[in-house]
């Protein structure tokens, strides 16, 4: 949405002029202060100043990313983060896709002990007031699906957390016709025209940027693409996403290169498909399902359930 630009412009300006000037500013950043339940919080625009917060609330709710998977976060979305009086962190909630069709929001954190004192539900909905009229997506965990329902999201579907250390597993039957290999510049366009399809909306900029830090494969079938895997280091080893195909056979296919070279290492894949072959491909590699979240939407629901879509999230902050 065109509307979005400035905000995203003025976040922008805002995250490096904090990192600037962190220490000891009254800072150009701060919301004025509010009252949360019994709590005196202050809300801070996201810099790259503030990833000790949100390491800090990560680690609070056992989520596995390092400082260079919340830099990543950062680097892509916009979003705040809530503090008390003496600077500790209470919660955050990101936004990323500003600009384009459909907003996902993400890295939507806030510890236990203070679920119940409204700072998450604060910046949800402010997060939410700044995107009139834009389709918006995210991931629910067990403890956020209440106040996200009560915010007006809708479930869609169920997302599989697929993690854990890798052992040997046979390559899967080629689907036929179908050839991977290794993405190419080349291949760069026909990757986008299959997100654009599978994701139901233009992702460009989240696109770009994990082009260019990640490894990736292409499926090839009559010698064009259809279907992609990126790879890339996340929390404990590695995670494979976004991963997209247009059967189930193939997506096996394209994540099998990157199964197969992490034997004896971690590996994570969030997915939001049902079928069992691909399921019991990861669970024959040791990657069971761990965890499962929730994805929901307000506006519409983009995303497709068949042909050319989804096997594989790019995060589960980022679908």
């Amino acid at each position: 949405m065109n509307g979005s630009e400035p905000m995203r412009r003025k976040t922008q300006e805002t995250r490096h002029a904090a990192d600037e000037d962190h220490e000891g500013r009254s800072s150009s950043e701060e919301r004025p202060d509010l009252r949360i339940d019994s709590y005196d919080a202050r809300v801070l625009e996201i810099s790259y100043a503030h990833i000790e917060l949100l390491h800090e609330l990560t680690i609070g709710v056992f989520w596995p990313h390092r400082r260079d998977d919340l830099r990543f976060f950062v680097d892509l979305g916009c979003g705040y983060v809530a503090v008390d009086a003496i600077g500790r962190p209470m919660a955050s909630a990101m936004a990323f896709g500003d600009g384009e069709e459909v907003n996902f929001l993400g890295m939507m954190v806030t510890p236990p002990r203070l679920q119940s004192h409204g700072a998450g539900r604060w910046l949800l909905r402010r997060l939410m007031e700044e995107r009139p009229g834009v389709d918006m997506r995210l991931s629910a965990t067990r403890s956020g699906y209440r106040l996200y329902e009560s915010a007006g999201f809708i479930p869609v579907d169920v997302i599989r957390q697929h993690q854990g250390i890798v052992t040997r597993v046979e390559a899967p039957c080629a689907a036929e016709g179908v050839t991977v290999r290794k993405m190419r510049t080349e291949d760069h366009s026909a990757v986008r025209a299959l997100d654009l399809v599978a994701f139901g909306a233009g992702r460009q900029r989240t696109l770009e940027y994990l082009l260019a830090m990640t490894e990736g494969v292409v499926a090839v079938r009559d010698n064009e693409p259809c279907g992609y895997a990126l790879c890339r280091r996340f929390g404990r080893g590695e995670v494979i996403g976004p991963l997209v195909a247009d059967d189930e056979q193939v997506a096996m296919m394209l994540a099998a290169p990157f199964v197969q070279r992490a034997e004896g290492r971690f590996l994570r894949i969030d997915t939001p498909d049902r079928g069992e072959r691909f399921g019991g491909f990861l669970a024959a590699a040791g990657m069971g399902v761990f965890d499962t979240v929730t994805e929901m939407y307000i506006g519409n629901d983009r995303r497709p359930r068949e042909g050319v879509r989804i096997f594989g999230l790019a995060a589960q902050s980022l679908g």
